[in-house]
């Protein structure tokens, strides 16, 4: 009886691990989740990633982010061109209405420019991110080493 007991426990536990992350930060119909900034030192440059899902019945657009940590925050795109990785600042991207949107590595992604402060990993930075219709959301995103997910 015991082990049966024991492996209903792990059991539990093992599909409570597997299952949707909880939001990190919701306001409205915007859910945000997987959210992480990657590790560097004082004045170089970060980027921030994460998953936005709309889940009201209207598109919204993410207008803008900012960050204490920064001197400088960006929206920007990655695409690659032949042989070679181009990135350009967005004007906002949109969130189209029950739909998730990726900010991840070789797509969209928040630039964090000349940074006040050494990221290490471990610790978390607060970042605002300003929705045309949700308003804004600020989050506590986890920094992570470089190559490692969340």
């Amino acid at each position: 009886m015991n082990k049966f007991l024991l492996g209903s426990l792990v059991l539990v536990f093992l599909l409570s691990a597997c299952g949707t992350s909880a939001p990190m930060a919701s306001k409205g119909a915007i859910e945000i989740t997987a959210s992480f900034a990657n590790a560097v030192g004082v004045g170089e440059n970060s980027a921030a990633f994460m998953s936005i899902k709309n889940n009201g019945s209207e598109a919204d657009t993410l207008l803008k982010a900012s960050c204490d940590a920064a001197m400088m925050v960006t929206i920007m795109d990655s695409k690659m061109e032949g042989d070679v990785m181009s990135m350009s600042d967005v004007s906002g991207i949109e969130m189209p209405a029950g739909s998730t949107v990726e900010l991840k590595s070789g797509g969209y992604h928040i630039m964090l420019m000349d940074l006040k402060q050494e990221l290490k990993a471990g610790s978390t930075i607060s970042i605002t991110l300003e929705f045309a219709k949700a308003g804004k959301i600020t989050l506590d995103l986890p920094v992570n080493a470089i190559g490692s997910m969340p």
